[in-house]
């Protein structure tokens, strides 16, 4: 008989957990050290080459290689050509701006204003968001150049200067990157998700085995969980696949985070398994080993019937929930082509967008515009009314934070502060008071320079929660130390700019988390119901005959979607740092709601295949009678859905009674008469069907029984 025995819970000090989590964070995990060496050669390389030659704005150099060899990796060699095109753009911008409004202080107010919103809109609504970060970054750094009182000739010879340094750390950042992709062959995304099945496969099957579980594999599932795939999702956003594959490796991911949560917990728990529970445990263990190598193989995880029994019926109250999971994962594939292909479905064969189909529906990038903008230009007016150019670098810093603004949460400005204080005051000034005097030569500065580089990019290749800790530390030691190619021993110089930090971080926590915010754990369930109507809504698509017009808006509500669940889950980080009475019951809606996150990707995920067969797109046709099952099947999908968000707003306390079984027993029987009629013969394609509006009527009778 199987027995489990949780660990003792131990009297610990009030913030023994901030300690925790500091430690495990700061952990390292498979890959890491990878990534920290990869920023730190870049970003000295960086710094030699600015310091040898005396190039200007070095320090934006070295902040921009560190920012885009931690953002996105791979990409970036992908996109020289882009970001050379994104400086042309954003200088000429800026030259067309000074030559109409930079004699007029009114209108060039207006100019910037427009400028600072335009910068950060194009942050979130454009398409390919490496340029729009390029098109801001030189923006951001060269509008205060531009209102100095300097000749038009320095003005201008300035931002040559940064087009070319900016452009510099791209292409050496770039060749970093393919250098090591020759030492390490392998997807950025693909092979991150294969180490965190290993971890978990290995600990199943010493479970099944029962063998002890060795500590080196503790260890490695705390960490991996506390990391999380914050870094994942960042990267799988900003590349350049297809907008269904993304939608589905976007939900491998969430699986497979929740897979190793689940494995976390497992592993406080004294698990003493039966013979039966071992068997479920092993074919458990067998397919992840099946779905780990068929993901790096490149071919679409193979389906495995796992024993769905409840937790009633098995003393180890997490393997239903493991064997859940498991079986999720191949499902999300279901209706892809074999071997698994990341080029557009036929709903992805509109022409290359410039800004995102929601770009002007969807209010969150307009809202990010005026946030961002609205904090720039108080800074811009506040070092402009002063006299005070010295701290100019707010404008830069409200970028930069911006940056990490997007899906991110509120605990990102608690990260700023603390990140200035230590790169601004601890290491630029300790710097400046005890080092740099007695250092002559560029060898005594770049080893400073590596040292205070290791632990900016230590602290930025942590999870969401603590990773702009170290890009805040970088930012300003290089703003003190790198923006001019000498030595700086100025006080004055370094102050002016720290507390330019300081200013650009203050008024971005005033406009983002005072004025224009509300507590996590209020927006992360204001999310997850509009996540429900808005699946509810694209359960009743294709509301338009018209392909074109139906296609049109299917892309459009899918951004919406993935874009929201991307933002729960970020949320979710951001409750941890928030205080108060009711903390803990937030942390307990923060449980539940990451729990169903997941169920609620993967309908969208099995949605989008389905919505194929609603369209009769070309390879999807079903028969008459089935289509009009489907589109009642999809009516009844859309009412729960809608009754879910009700209840779960308080509209509605009382449950809808649901006929969603009914109608999709209705569907079922009428695919199986459409069998029948084909004398025996079964199409592959109403198999398939069957088996993701199966899928689709678990998850929503789940959902609607939870909540």
């Amino acid at each position: 008989m199987s027995t489990v025995v949780p660990t003792a819970p131990s009297q610990a000090p009030p913030f023994a957990w901030l300690w925790q989590l500091i430690r495990e964070e700061l952990a390292p995990y498979p890959g890491r050290m990878a990534l920290v060496g990869r920023m730190i050669v870049a970003t000295t390389a960086v710094m030699i080459t600015t310091m040898t030659f005396r190039l200007p704005e070095g320090a934006f150099g070295g902040v921009y290689a560190l920012t885009i060899s931690r953002e996105s990796p791979r990409s970036t060699v992908a996109d020289v050509a882009a970001a050379a095109l994104a400086f042309v753009v954003a200088a000429s911008y800026q030259l067309i701006g000074a030559i109409f409004f930079v004699s007029e202080p009114q209108l060039r107010f207006v100019w910037v204003t427009v400028t600072f919103i335009l910068m950060f809109y194009s942050l979130s609504a454009l398409t390919n968001y490496t340029a729009a970060v390029r098109f801001g970054y030189l923006v951001g750094i060269t509008t205060p150049l531009w209102d100095q009182h300097i000749s038009a000739e320095a003005r201008l010879e300035g931002t040559l200067w940064a087009v070319f340094t900016i452009t510099l750390a791209t292409v050496i950042t770039a060749l970093v990157e393919v250098v090591y992709a020759d030492f390490n062959r392998g997807s950025d995304l693909i092979r991150p998700l294969a180490e965190r099945l290993a971890s978990v496969e290995e600990l199943v099957f010493a479970y099944a085995d029962g063998r002890p579980i060795d500590q080196t594999i503790r260890q490695k599932i705390t960490r991996l969980s506390m990391v999380g795939i914050s870094h994942l999702r960042r990267t799988l956003q900003r590349s350049a696949y297809s907008s269904h594959y993304r939608e589905q490796m976007a939900a491998v991911l969430v699986l497979v985070a929740r897979l190793l949560d689940l494995s976390a917990n497992l592993i406080d728990l004294e698990v003493t398994a039966s013979d039966r529970d071992r068997e479920r445990m092993r074919s458990v263990a067998q397919a992840i080993a099946r779905i780990r190598t068929d993901l790096e193989h490149g071919v679409v995880p193979r389906r495995t019937e796992l024993n769905t029994e409840t937790a009633l019926q098995s003393a180890v109250p997490l393997l239903p929930e493991m064997e859940t999971t498991v079986s999720l994962i191949p499902d999300v594939f279901v209706g892809s082509p074999s071997p698994l292909a990341n080029t557009p479905s036929p709903a992805d064969d509109s022409p290359r967008r410039l800004f995102r189909a929601d770009a002007l529906s969807n209010i969150d990038h307009i809202k990010f515009g005026l946030k961002g903008g609205a904090a720039a230009t108080l800074c811009y007016f506040i070092y402009n009314i002063l006299d005070w150019p010295g701290i100019s670098t707010a404008v830069t810093t409200c970028l930069l934070t911006g940056l990490s603004t997007i899906g991110s949460s509120h605990q990102k400005q608690l990260l700023r502060f603390i990140g200035a204080v230590v790169g601004g005051v601890i290491f630029g000034f300790g710097a400046q008071v005890f080092i740099l005097p007695r250092l002559d030569s560029i060898a005594g500065f770049t080893v400073l320079f590596v040292v205070v580089t290791f632990v900016a990019a230590w602290f930025a290749t942590c999870s969401a929660r603590l990773s702009y800790l170290g890009v805040q530390i970088a930012v300003s030691f290089y703003l003190i130390n790198l923006q001019e190619f000498k030595i700086q021993t100025s006080l004055e110089l370094a102050r002016d700019r720290v507390l330019g930090v300081f200013l650009g971080i203050f008024v971005m926590w005033v406009v983002f988390d005072q004025i224009w915010s509300a507590p996590a754990a209020v927006e992360m369930k204001k999310r997850f119901i509009t996540n429900l109507r808005l699946l509810a809504r694209f359960a009743r698509e294709p509301l338009s005959a018209d392909v074109g017009t139906a296609i049109e808006h299917n892309i459009t509500l899918r951004e919406t979607i993935g874009a929201n669940l991307d933002k729960v889950r970020a949320l979710a980080d951001g409750i941890l740092f928030e205080f108060g009475p009711l903390r803990q019951q937030n942390l307990v809606l923060r449980d539940r709601i990451r729990q169903w996150q997941t169920q609620l990707r993967v309908l969208f995920i099995t949605r989008i295949a389905l919505w194929k067969y609603r369209m009769r797109l070309p390879g999807f046709e079903l028969p008459e009678t089935v289509w009009l099952a489907q589109r009642e099947f999809d009516h009844e999908l859309a009412k729960t859905l809608d009754s879910i968000a009700d209840r779960f707003e308080g509209q509605h306390p009382t449950r809808r009674e649901s006929r969603l079984e009914a109608r999709f027993k209705h569907l079922e029987q009428t695919v199986q008469t459409v069998g029948t009629d084909l004398q025996g013969v079964f199409p592959e394609q109403l198999k398939t069907f069957l088996i993701l509006s199966r899928r689709l009527e678990g998850l929503a009778a789940s959902l609607d029984a939870d909540i």
